[in-house]
């Protein structure tokens, strides 16, 4: 089977997009042959902030349904995969649009919201970011924990800080996730994670999904599709090949504003960190290359069976699991 064959046989998950949300990228993500994609609704908004990009998200599925259609559950994927269209996965970046109000977690739920990431950077009701010192999980964010368990939603720790990661995944009852994140082992930074850390969600039961935002990865905006493969394949031989998944961390068709509104604490106040030049590796830049990343993964030396796994089925396994249907 070629690498395009494969590519278009598999089912392929991106389990992180924050994509400008337009008919451009849908078009893009159907070039990249995108079963589905965790697409975020939400990073430091509030409980109505939130449900008014929510009803953004439906309207734009709405409009473009010959491409898109939303994402509830894993049979869901499967019928985009046969429809040949993409499947949104809504998800959150922040525990923020719960706002002090354990039911929410539920209202979420119920309008098609399945990730939630308990943390974006800083101090939230639930427990820390990754860059400010790390108290932990709060005694709110065990009770948010158990409602997410309780309603099938997935726990994320992406951008949440170590401590708080850890006791996420020693409360939670259901498999948790890194959904987009790197190696420390290969760059030392706030965002990326220690190998050891690594090991812990994998022996948990937990999952892992490799970015490629570049200032995380060690070539930065020098770096290729094959330096992507580089930190997945880091990142497998620690987790194995059960744990492990894609979350590109795409934010195409973004410019200055959207950056400056992510690294600033509550989007406006003070400033976390610089990212610097924005470019996807070469090879990737945009969603509509996805087919590339199959074929790097492969000649790294990944089995046929592997990249499946790799490129979506892993991601099905863990969302069956979660969701429960």
């Amino acid at each position: 089977m070629t690498p395009a064959d494969l590519h278009n046989d598999s089912i392929i998950i991106d389990g992180l997009i924050c994509a400008k949300w337009e008919r451009a990228l849908f078009e893009d993500m159907a070039k990249g042959g995108l079963t589905a994609a965790n697409c975020t609704v939400a990073f430091w908004e509030n409980f109505e902030g939130t449900v008014r990009n929510i009803v953004e998200m439906n309207g734009l599925i709405e409009e473009s349904s010959d491409l898109l259609l939303k994402v509830r559950t894993t049979e869901d994927i499967h019928r985009a995969k046969r429809e040949g269209k993409t499947g949104v996965m809504m998800g959150f970046q922040n525990a923020n649009a719960f706002e002090d109000q354990i039911g929410y977690v539920k209202v979420f739920k119920d309008l098609g919201v399945g990730i939630v990431q308990m943390c974006y950077n800083t101090q939230n009701l639930v427990g820390t970011g990754c860059y400010e010192r790390d108290g932990g999980l709060s005694g709110f964010g065990r009770e948010i924990v158990a409602e997410m368990n309780k309603h099938g939603m997935l726990c994320d720790l992406s951008h949440v800080g170590p401590n708080t990661a850890k006791e996420v995944i020693d409360e939670s009852k259901q498999r948790v996730a890194y959904s987009h994140c790197l190696p420390d082992g290969l760059k030392e930074h706030p965002r990326n994670r220690s190998d050891e850390e690594l090991k812990y969600i994998a022996d948990k039961g937990g999952f892992v999904g490799v970015t490629m935002f570049t200032p995380f990865l060690r070539a930065g905006v020098n770096a290729t599709v094959d330096d992507y493969v580089e930190a997945i394949r880091y990142v497998y031989n620690i987790v194995g090949e059960d744990a492990i998944g894609i979350g590109t961390d795409f934010t195409q068709g973004h410019g200055h504003d959207f950056f400056e509104y992510l690294t600033h604490d509550k989007g406006y106040a003070r400033r976390l960190t610089r990212f610097g030049e924005i470019i996807n590796p070469k090879g990737i830049r945009t969603v509509g290359e996805f087919p590339n990343l199959t074929e790097a993964l492969l000649r790294d030396g990944f089995s046929e069976s592997q990249v499946r796994k790799i490129m979506g089925e892993n991601w099905v396994d863990l969302l069956r699991d979660v969701w429960g249907s």
